[in-house]
């Protein structure tokens, strides 16, 4: 646990776990104080995670004025900097994934592979959910809305089947969205993630990629995630039993990663 003092902002980063580095870039809202994370993810047993608090979150610095996705990009790389780490692995969760994009377009000779979860390149390719569009409601009503469009399932038939479940499940959502997090740090990440749009541009990679995603995720739908392997040259779409939240939902989806990030590191 410690601060990186870069040019441009303060990061604070953990880095933790066992095996060859690999850069972990989380979605909309992320706190590194809120457990279980990442670091308690299988991924973390099979390589040394590296993972901050994007700008204006968490105990990262919260500068003023509008952020934009290359600000979000250049973070990561002045992080790597710090580090003096030269070239890694990345994945990139949902938002997450749209800075690993603008990431690896950004700088290029950074990045050896890439995972990109449950996200969209916007533009041609389809943008993800407006949750920007949620920010307003009541805290009930967000939970509500963000959970029906994070898994299709929950349709208001299964709500009406299952209402006990349902309701631990806003709980449990609206819990987490209270979070530990700076408000106005979360409306210009969720400012800066309406305007993202990599998808021109994708075809200029060339390194392994791999697409992970869930069937039923409405934030990150399936036809964005066929989008970004459409645009991306040689890349992998592989899709898990969930939605938007597939990677604690399917137990197979770390191990696969996992295996994939071995075999092309």
């Amino acid at each position: 646990m410690a601060f990186a003092q870069t040019p441009d902002i303060k990061l604070y980063y953990e880095r933790a776990g066992d095996g060859p580095p690999l850069l972990f870039i989380s979605g909309s809202g992320a706190d590194l104080r809120n457990k279980p994370n990442q670091f308690d993810a299988p991924i973390a047993r099979s390589f040394e995670l590296i993972s901050y608090d994007q700008r204006g979150l968490g105990q990262t610095e919260q500068p003023t004025g509008v952020y934009t996705m290359a600000q979000y990009a250049d973070d990561a790389a002045a992080l790597l900097d710090y580090l003096k780490l030269d070239r890694i692995p990345v994945m990139g969760v949902s938002f997450g994934g749209m800075v690993a994009q603008e990431f690896v377009l950004r700088h290029p000779d950074r990045v050896s592979a890439l995972v990109l979860a449950c996200t969209s390149s916007g533009g041609v390719g389809g943008a993800s959910y407006p949750l920007h569009e949620l920010q307003d409601l009541s805290p009930e009503e967000r939970a509500a809305a963000h959970l029906k469009v994070a898994d299709l399932r929950h349709t208001d038939s299964w709500i009406n089947d299952n209402p006990e479940a349902w309701q631990k499940r806003l709980a449990l959502t609206m819990a987490g969205q209270q979070g530990l997090g700076n408000e106005a740090g979360a409306r210009a990440q969720l400012e800066a993630r309406r305007w993202h749009d990599t998808y021109e541009l994708l075809g200029t990679l060339s390194l392994p990629v791999l697409l992970a995603g869930g069937r039923y995720d409405g934030i990150a739908p399936v036809s964005n995630m066929q989008a970004l392997q459409d645009a991306i040259v040689d890349s992998e779409l592989k899709l898990f039993s969930g939605g938007h939240m597939f990677l604690i939902q399917d137990r197979e989806s770390y191990p696969y990663i996992i295996q994939w990030l071995k075999s092309n590191i």
